[in-house]
């Protein structure tokens, strides 16, 4: 079931995409909430960092920021982003070397192909939980 928006400036970027990045960024979107319910982390509060969809744990403040958004940058359609300040993309480096990063800030993804679901999940889980361990 996918989760209405809370914030219409949010709604607003997601109308804005195409619909093939669109439809991307809703999968990514739902798994963000997905992960997020099954860790525990709290309520996710969906905003916009840079223009782009965020999303923190304002309660717990046990993530580092989320951002997704369209590629416009790298080889990929679309990307996940995290604090350049944090190890994140590093440690997904050594666990996940076949997928494609943009510096120590993104992961990318191509909208053809098969999507690393089982990665992004782990991914999303370790920022998630990335000032709480």
């Amino acid at each position: 079931m996918r989760k209405p928006f809370e914030n219409i400036d949010v709604e607003e970027v997601f109308a804005g995409y195409s619909e093939p990045v669109r439809a991307a960024l809703m999968k990514l979107r739902a798994l963000i909430f997905e992960t997020a319910s099954k860790e525990g982390v709290g309520r996710i509060e969906e905003t916009l960092k840079w223009g782009q969809p965020s999303y923190l744990t304002p309660e717990t403040k046990s993530c580092t920021t989320i951002r997704i958004h369209e590629d416009n940058k790298y080889d990929g359609d679309f990307a996940l982003y995290v604090s350049c300040k944090t190890s994140l993309v590093e440690e997904w480096r050594q666990v996940y070397p076949t997928l494609m990063f943009g510096g120590n800030r993104s992961v990318h993804f191509s909208l053809k192909g098969e999507f690393p679901i089982d990665a992004v999940r782990h991914c999303i889980s370790m920022a998630l939980n990335y000032h709480s361990r």
